[in-house]
């Protein structure tokens, strides 16, 4: 009984500080889900600001759920972009973050290493929560240069729909 008692503590106390590194997601509450017009406008923006740039991009919209709404593809973009966007909006609305912020945790080391064992976690910058009157509507995913030209493109996208 008393072996079972400290397994028991023991775990707890592993975990908590996982727990402790996953507070800081964002405090909005989920919303309606966003539609596919709706969703058309940031990925516009994104692939405006890509085009303005000379930079070729893919850029996924995701529902609260993590599920495709919409996805373009500018041409010569790199064939593995087009799931990495994807990868990046889902883990941004499931996580309630920019995926920069677990790039950063990431970078760090130590404790942020725990996010390489996240399921759906994609600790590269190009990911971000949109939100609707304060609510997350679903996320913006960019990819096809660098992370920070990615995150780049997805703030132009995401600066359309988070007002």
């Amino acid at each position: 009984m008393r072996s079972k008692l400290v397994s028991i503590i023991l775990f707890v106390l592993l975990l908590l500080p996982c727990a402790v590194n996953l507070v800081a997601q964002m405090p909005n509450p989920y919303g309606a889900s966003i539609t596919l017009e709706e969703a058309k406008k940031p990925a516009a923006a994104a692939l405006a600001e890509a085009a303005k740039n000379k930079w070729t991009m893919a850029v996924a919209i995701v529902d609260i759920s993590g599920n495709l709404v919409y996805y373009e593809k500018m041409d010569n973009t790199q064939f593995a972009s087009a799931n990495v966007a994807i990868d990046k909006a889902r883990s941004a609305v499931l996580y309630k973050r920019p995926t920069k912020a677990m790039q950063d945790a990431l970078a760090a080391g130590g404790e942020g290493l725990r996010i390489l064992r996240l399921r759906d976690a994609s600790p590269v910058e190009g990911g971000i929560p949109l939100l609707v009157d304060g609510k997350i509507v679903g996320a913006i995913g960019v990819s096809g240069d660098t992370s920070a030209h990615d995150g780049i493109c997805a703030t132009a996208g995401a600066a359309v729909v988070n007002k």
